[in-house]
């Protein structure tokens, strides 16, 4: 079968074993062919072909729901449901996303960008299924790195006390981003070194295959759970949730799965279908990959496995230049620690991890726990930085609010992929933060314009006692390690005019500010630029100035309007009773698709050449 002719998962169901690992084989190519293109998740989808082709070989999907785990391994799942004509737009505006998306198709039921929340969403549809008197499958499909969630603990606690019909297919690849740590790792280890599904007492297999003994397993998995205990496993995490257990079962075995999950599909209550997968399977440089290069790549060329992207000369990711700086003051101070919930590889903290080893913590995926593991190391003299993406500091909230700021802990927080991510999403664009951080109280908020900023902000960062967060964006910024360092003082902007006599004001911040600067000289403006690098707090000095200029004030901001640097200013103004008016520029109260950053920034109005407009306008 060409995947090209598949219209929806029907179109399998009448294929041979033969045919259908002919078809896993298609799919590998033409992801790897694809992805090279486009970019993309390719790792976590390369290991899921044959788990995703027998899904739906035994489902019904769009009447079963399938929920996929983050969902960036769903790629198979779009092309078994007629996607694969659109992959010359994955993930490109107006394209396909990368993730599960309801609006896209009706075989989409879910749709997340994060981790750990399918076995909540699972249980929630299946109350509601129960409610309604219905008899779908809910099939929620979990990795190893996302069990270490807390919120995924949380859910199997209420999975194991209801007793609902769910199939929970844990994706087991030692894997999360980069590899597995933790105690949790550890009991999966044991479980899959246990003796596998195919390999259980002749008995069982006898059980199986007679009618009247058939039957009974068939409906209620009672002595397939028994045999399990006895011969699989002696203890699972999952029977102590009082969850029935099956496994481990070859991922990349269809014949295998699709017994398995015939079975399981038949049980009364909640199992789990535990499925050993090799993330990247079938692509040599990802089957080989430990550090989660491969999990999410730009276009490469797929006969060499080499980026097609390169690096312009002189110029580091503004996650390189927060590491390298990080390694830099850790050799003078001893207190510093680096922490990341599974994310070492991404926010490039392995040269810490590498120079010292005693002083780095990956908590896997946790962001919770992470950031009150730093308040705890605060409390106690430590200098912790942690390393999280904007999108993902989310989810750690209370504990910023709660653990961190309440107590006044100096606990420095790296908030990479800040603003506008691209082709990943609503669910990864960092535009919150500034609003999520700026109303809590002793928190210092700034973002660097440029890679000697960087530097220097993060000095300061460890120069000071209360909870500061730095903010930086996903992308590159010309770098040069700086000869020494300096504390800016907190709370200050800087200002620059681009000819003598302005007539308009600018404030921006991040690598805005230089590029307005240069977008102004080439094109004649009379302006005057404010690096307003401090969200929190403001810089009253430059802003009583401001708020008694007469020309005209632009806050241009590439974050949410809402509680961030534009309403910030206004709360001051309208606090001191300036009457001034300023001009907003920024992301409306809408969640911004997915596309490339230049393209998304135009859709939104906040590229330069629309600011030069406005400020045209104006003058």
């Amino acid at each position: 079968m060409n995947i090209f002719d598949i219209k929806s998962p029907s179109d399998i169901k009448s294929l041979s074993y033969a045919q259908l690992e002919d078809l896993a084989q298609q799919i590998r190519i033409f992801l790897i062919e694809s992805i090279a293109k486009t970019g993309g998740h390719l790792s976590s989808n390369l290991g899921v072909v044959e788990l995703t082709l027998a899904m739906h070989y035994v489902f019904e999907t769009p009447q079963d729901k399938f929920i996929f785990d983050v969902g960036h391994q769903s790629y198979v799942h779009k092309i078994l449901t007629g996607r694969a004509p659109l992959f010359t737009q994955l993930r490109q505006y107006k394209g396909i996303a990368g993730f599960q998306k309801r609006k896209e198709s009706e075989h989409d039921a879910w749709e997340a960008g994060h981790s750990s929340t399918s076995l909540s969403a699972a249980l929630g549809m299946c109350v509601a299924r129960d409610l309604n008197h219905a008899s779908y499958q809910v099939v929620p499909v979990i990795g190893d790195g996302a069990l270490t969630g807390g919120m995924a603990m949380e859910a199997l606690n209420q999975i194991g006390s209801e007793q609902r019909n769910m199939v929970i297919i844990f994706n087991d690849n030692n894997m999360s981003i980069s590899k597995n740590v933790g105690a949790m790792d550890e009991t999966f280890t044991r479980l899959r070194t246990s003796k596998p599904y195919n390999t259980l007492k002749e008995d069982l297999k006898g059980a199986l295959s007679t009618s009247k003994m058939g039957k009974s397993v068939l409906e209620s998995m009672k002595n397939i759970k028994n045999a399990v205990k006895e011969n699989v496993v002696d203890t699972s995490i999952f029977g102590d949730f009082n969850l029935d257990y099956i496994g481990p079962v070859d991922g990349h075995d269809i014949r295998r799965l699709i017994k398995v999950l015939e079975i399981a599909k038949r049980h009364d209550g909640p199992i789990v279908v535990h499925v050993l997968t090799k993330k990247g399977k079938g692509y040599p440089f990802a089957e080989e990959d430990k550090e989660g290069k491969w999990h999410g790549v730009s276009q490469f060329d797929p006969k060499t496995g080499c980026s097609l992207s390169r690096m312009p000369n002189g110029q580091k990711s503004w996650s390189e230049v927060i590491s390298s700086t990080l390694c830099d003051l850790a050799k003078d101070n001893k207190d510093i620690i680096a922490i990341t919930p599974a994310m070492k590889g991404g926010s490039k903290l392995s040269a810490f991890f590498e120079q010292f080893p005693m002083r780095s913590f990956d908590c896997g995926i946790a962001e919770e726990h992470a950031m009150t593991f730093a308040a705890g190391l605060a409390a106690s003299g430590k200098r912790p930085f942690i390393s999280v993406y904007s999108s993902f500091l989310q989810r750690a909230y209370d504990q910023i609010s709660h653990d961190v700021a309440r107590m006044d802990l100096p606990v420095v927080i790296g908030i990479d992929r800040c603003g506008l991510v691209g082709e990943d999403g609503e669910t990864h664009h960092g535009v919150f933060d500034i609003a999520m951080l700026r109303h809590i109280p002793h928190m210092i908020l700034a973002q660097p314009k440029d890679g000697d900023e960087a530097q220097q902000l993060l000095y300061t960062a460890f120069t000071q006692e209360h909870p500061f967060a730095l903010r930086y964006p996903r992308g590159n910024t010309p770098f040069h390690k700086v000869d020494t360092y300096h504390p800016v003082r907190i709370g200050s902007w800087s200002m620059q005019k681009i000819m003598e006599t302005s007539k308009l004001c600018v404030i921006t911040y991040g690598d805005n500010v230089d590029k307005v600067i240069s977008k102004a000289r080439i094109n004649g403006l009379a302006i005057t630029v404010v690096n307003a690098r401090f969200f929190k707090p403001l810089d009253e000095e430059m802003l009583n100035s401001i708020c008694q200029m007469e020309e005209p004030v632009i806050i241009y901001e590439t974050d949410m309007l809402a509680g961030g640097l534009g309403s910030a200013i206004l709360e001051y103004a309208n606090d001191h009773g300036y009457q001034k008016h300023f001009v907003r520029i920024g992301i409306d109260d809408h969640f911004v698709e997915h596309g490339s950053i230049p393209q998304l920034k135009k859709l939104e109005r906040l590229d330069i050449n629309t600011l030069c407009d406005i400020i045209a306008s104006y003058l």
